[in-house]
């Protein structure tokens, strides 16, 4: 009895031959099937958060201002975007929230220093209002992880304001995620 080789067989055993036909599919797909890219001119993706980033106040001393942001290849569908800061490292149980801004126009392709859209709205943090809110961890701490994210959303605005809890955006923009690309940043005292 002779036997005839299976092609499907081969493909599933052979390693090689797997990636190849993977990379042979990713090569036909559009553009838009890229993942977002988020990155920072103001400081390294697992680099530190300088100093002119972090709160001004409860002992901080920096300026308080938002650090730029920049990104690419957000999904052809994406209507709005949204950027979020969290810092899983507070010592709440919960976490920290310290930005939240929403319904950044589908156009913006990132967000200079300090800069907030005109139709944008900035949504309450854990400090207890809206706005940006550097990096403040406790003296003496292990350097703290700043989660900064941002969301491509399938809506043109979310129905938030400036009360609006950073666990409500949350659950909106989970609502309405389209795709989101983090970058993270640390910062001690």
């Amino acid at each position: 009895m002779k036997l005839r080789p299976n092609k499907e067989h081969a493909l599933a055993v052979n390693p090689a031959c797997r990636a190849l036909t993977l990379l042979a599919f990713a090569a036909l797909l559009p553009t838009s099937a890229l993942a977002m890219e988020l990155t920072s001119p103001s400081f390294d993706d697992g680099g530190r958060i300088p100093d002119r980033h972090a709160l001004r106040g409860l002992g901080c001393l920096g300026q308080n201002v938002s650090p730029a942001l920049d990104w690419k290849d957000a999904p052809e569908a994406t209507k709005s975007f949204a950027v979020t800061m969290f810092d899983p490292d507070a010592p709440t149980g919960s976490g920290w929230w310290h930005w939240v801004l929403v319904n950044i126009p589908a156009g913006a392709t990132g967000l200079a220093e300090g800069a907030r859209p005109g139709t944008a709205i900035a949504t309450r943090t854990d400090f207890g209002m809206a706005g940006y809110g550097g990096p403040c961890p406790p003296v003496g701490a292990e350097p703290h992880r700043y989660v900064i994210t941002v969301y491509a959303l399938d809506v043109d605005s979310l129905p938030l304001d400036s009360l609006s809890s950073g666990a409500m955006a949350g659950f909106m923009i989970n609502s309405h995620l389209l795709d989101k690309a983090s970058i993270t940043g640390y910062f001690g005292r």
